[in-house]
């Protein structure tokens, strides 16, 4: 089996997702990055060797056997990064009056399409004794005004997070929370608003590795702990 690490990245388009690939992409790793829109991610294809786009939404049952596919062609899967999120409307309503229609949607990505994905996938993760990465928020241990629906969503992929550590203590499996990020979601969030003043995802993504490098005992992390270690003496 060919040694070279492969991480598999959704909502790999922009944002986080797209920081991550590059910079993993840049350290020899084959990186497949998928989400809904196929330009966008054939852009980020076209940054570096090493990536490679597979187009789709992580809610089709379809689209997640494209890459159980993709992956059995590669005989390993070190890391498997449930990026891939939805907002729910913006802006955002207060949770006696969410749309149902919205908040099953809010549910199907934060939450059934990343348990879904590792079922599909434990197989090869667990061959390269690999890492599972599901990334959360604030807004799943905090009560913010506004963000029952997503914020809901989170604390249940958090605490799946958990229970699958415990069900398969042999992988490496995380909640991280990356913070507040300058990205498109962001802006939704916070629509008419100058979030200028946000980092950029690529500051965050050396939290990640960090984690990745490292390898703690599986459980939640958030980015700005796991930075301020690195400059620890």
């Amino acid at each position: 089996m060919d040694d070279t690490k492969t991480a598999l990245i959704t909502g790999g388009s922009a944002g986080f997702g797209r920081a991550v690939a590059l910079a993993l992409a840049e350290r020899g790793w084959q990186v497949i990055v998928t989400g809904r829109h196929d330009a966008a991610l054939a852009r980020v294809a076209a940054q570096a060797s090493g990536i490679t786009a597979c187009q789709g939404d992580v809610t089709d049952a379809a689209h997640r056997e494209q890459l159980h596919t993709e992956i059995a062609t590669r005989g390993r899967l070190d890391l498997l990064l449930n990026n891939a999120s939805t907002l729910g409307p913006s802006p955002m309503p207060a949770l006696a009056r969410y749309p149902e229609a919205e908040l099953t949607n809010v549910f199907a990505t934060n939450v059934i399409a990343p348990l879904a994905l590792i079922s599909a996938l434990l197989e090869p993760v667990s061959r390269a004794a690999g890492a599972i990465v599901n990334v959360s928020s604030d807004a799943a241990v905090e009560a913010y005004e506004g963000w029952g629906g997503y914020g809901a969503a989170k604390a249940a992929l958090d605490h799946a997070t958990a229970v699958l550590a415990v069900e398969q203590p042999q992988l490496s499996v995380y909640a991280f929370d990356p913070g507040d990020m300058r990205t498109a979601m962001h802006q939704a969030a916070f629509p008419g608003e100058d979030i200028s003043d946000r980092p950029e995802p690529e500051t965050v993504v050396p939290a990640l590795l960090r984690l990745l490098d490292t390898r703690p005992g599986s459980g939640r992390y958030r980015a700005a702990d796991l930075l301020t270690e690195a400059v620890s003496p």
